[in-house]
């Protein structure tokens, strides 16, 4: 499951957390699509498949989806000293940030620069979560009943206001029955 990284790759994965934490503003799903490129694409400690899971699952957990990732993943790759890395990766930025700006809040809190560029960076934030809602469609919708489950979920959800814990629940165990048929004979799956 994970192996035991040298200090240099541990170096490696705590900056690569530490840039998604210092880069990505909006919270966890803001950081969903700048963790596939860097995880998936430019490092490849994972796979497009493992990723859409690890996001899955974290997304079930309480907590944050970026923290419980950054555990997961950091887990994965080197085992409790990695999920500990991966995590400090992710965090010290924003702590550093919320730091800095309690310091000067009274001082920037109305400053007219400060208003403007936040007025720019809230588009921003929808894009950036529109991006992994589009990266997370095209790898969890390979068939139609895919589709029709998140469908459903979404009514669920807005018409009928069911609890999203609720929503994940059932979904889960639909999950469970409707993809039974997919295990072959070997005990593995096709």
């Amino acid at each position: 499951m994970h192996h035991k990284l040298s200090p240099k790759e541990l170096l490696l994965m705590f900056w690569a957390f530490f840039k998604i934490g210092a880069f990505t503003l909006g919270g966890g799903f803001a950081m969903i699509p700048l963790m596939k490129v860097e995880m998936v694409d430019r490092q490849k400690w994972i796979k497009e498949e493992e990723f859409l899971d690890i996001i899955a699952v974290t997304q079930s957990a309480p907590g944050a989806v970026a923290i419980n990732s950054s555990i997961y993943i950091g887990y994965k790759l080197a085992g409790f000293s990695g999920s500990v890395i991966a995590t400090l990766g992710t965090v010290l930025p924003s702590f550093l940030i919320i730091l800095f700006v309690a310091l000067f809040y009274a001082d920037m809190k109305s400053n007219v620069y400060v208003k403007k560029a936040f007025s720019g960076i809230y588009p921003a934030i929808v894009v950036l979560i529109l991006a992994a809602a589009i990266n997370l469609w095209k790898a969890a919708f390979k068939d139609k009943t895919g589709l029709a489950l998140a469908l459903l979920s979404l009514a669920a959800l807005i018409v009928f206001d069911v609890h999203p814990i609720l929503v994940i629940l059932l979904a889960g165990i639909t999950g469970i029955f409707l993809k039974k048929n997919t295990v072959g004979h070997g005990g593995g799956q096709k």
